[in-house]
């Protein structure tokens, strides 16, 4: 399969969307076979498994995270006996943070490599150029981050959040705070856009108004035109979906023009533990919306924090994506034993009910839409970097990608 190198530009990559959430509404069920041949071959001792992650371009700040956590996760899973008794063979690629180069790894990781599944992507435009290879070669894709829903395959596990566990509880949030007007900055690609559309349906039900929205390309730092029209806005607060680097052009530009937590802070779902300290400038005071934080208080996220900051250093600090990586790779461990095969049919017909006792807490996979139950959390910055819970969901979430528990959501409305 050959697919350009060229970038993917916003239009095509929103066309794309909306094929695939058809395609994948429609796919064939869990249990059903398809007729791509797998080449996986397990007669050996070890198994091999794809980790794609953006290791350079404007994801890179982000994604390396992600890609260290698989790699300490796949060193615990082979000294405690492997997989089915085999060791975790990785072959690591760089996504570049393109959609297109994506594609290309990702079908030269299933049909060269052979390997059994592939962990990876960040943004949803490479999620989006991944889904129809990964379906179209019967692989298995684990997606670690969160996204805006409407989305569900039986060839990807989504174990970051989807928008009933991390958009809508931001939303309820910013109204418990008594937010009357609220302002959207985002990257000009599909999981901002998208994400916005709910936002702004939901804002309507509880009575927020939106005074502003504004994109640009995520691999653009210059924001300064678009803060100048926050800062005439004088909104209660800014829900920020900026992804990758584009954060610090846009964190500048906020301080540089006046803003400050004190007068329209933000609130962000892509700004997590790894990032904070990268945007110089002092973040203290912002918030975040994630299901995961360095600060969760549980014996298995001591263990989990201790084990990352002894290979990687006692500076380095976790987050939601990159602990949301690694319980991907326990998950897919406990798949594949509860199965007892490697085999994508044979997984999926059993994937119900799977669990892992997290570092974020006991996740459980939902069997139908093969997203992930996970506790909602709002964090705000602190001094150290570090996010003070200040807000948590009574429990795990169940997952709801297509709101189709929400009166208000209306798909064809704006």
């Amino acid at each position: 399969m050959t697919i350009s190198r060229a970038r993917l530009a916003t239009g095509t990559v929103l066309a794309l969307t909306t094929a695939l959430s058809l395609s994948a509404c429609g796919g064939s069920k869990s249990g059903e076979s398809s007729a791509a041949e797998s080449c996986v071959d397990t007669s050996g001792d070890t198994i091999k498994l794809g980790f794609l992650n953006s290791t350079s371009g404007a994801m890179a700040i982000s994604e390396q995270t992600v890609r260290d956590s698989l790699a300490m996760a796949a060193e615990e899973i082979n000294a405690s006996g492997g997989i089915l008794g085999k060791k975790i063979e990785p072959v690591v690629e760089d996504g570049a943070s393109d959609p297109a180069v994506f594609a290309e790894k990702v079908e030269k990781l299933l049909t060269g490599d052979c390997v059994a599944a592939v962990f990876g992507g960040w943004t949803s435009a490479s999620r989006k150029a991944m889904l129809p290879v990964v379906e179209a070669d019967n692989g298995l894709l684990f997606y670690p981050v969160q996204y805006e829903g409407l989305e569900a395959s039986k060839n990807i596990y989504y174990t970051g959040a989807t928008t009933n566990q991390q958009i809508i509880p931001a939303m309820d949030f910013l109204k418990s705070k008594g937010v009357k007007t609220l302002f959207l900055a985002g990257s000009d690609y599909v999981f901002p856009r998208t994400a916005n559309k709910i936002i702004k349906q939901y804002a309507k039900e509880l009575g927020i108004e939106i005074v502003g929205e504004e994109y640009v390309p995520l691999d653009d730092d210059d924001w300064t035109t678009q803060v100048s029209k926050i800062v005439k806005a004088k909104p209660d607060f800014v829900f920020n979906t900026i992804n990758g680097s584009s954060n610090v052009g846009f964190i500048k530009a906020y301080y540089e023009q006046g803003l400050s937590p004190a007068t329209s802070p933000i609130i962000s779902v892509s700004i997590a533990e790894e990032e904070a300290p990268a945007m110089g400038k002092d973040v203290t005071g912002q918030f975040a919306a994630w299901n995961y934080f360095e600060s969760v208080k549980s014996p298995a996220n001591e263990k989990f924090i201790k084990a990352f900051q002894s290979k990687y250093g006692a500076k380095r600090p976790t987050s939601d994506p990159m602990e949301a990586a690694y319980t991907s790779l326990y998950l897919y461990k406990a798949l594949v034993e509860k199965a007892d095969s490697f085999d994508v049919d044979k997984i999926n017909e059993s994937a119900d009910g799977v669990s892992f006792d997290a570092p974020e807490g006991t996740v459980t996979i939902d069997g139908d839409n093969h997203h992930i139950a996970k506790t909602g959390l709002i964090g705000r910055i602190n001094s150290d970097n570090q996010f003070d819970v200040v807000w948590s969901s009574d429990a795990p979430i169940e997952p709801d990608p297509f709101l189709k528990g929400y009166d208000w959501w209306d798909p064809s409305g704006k």
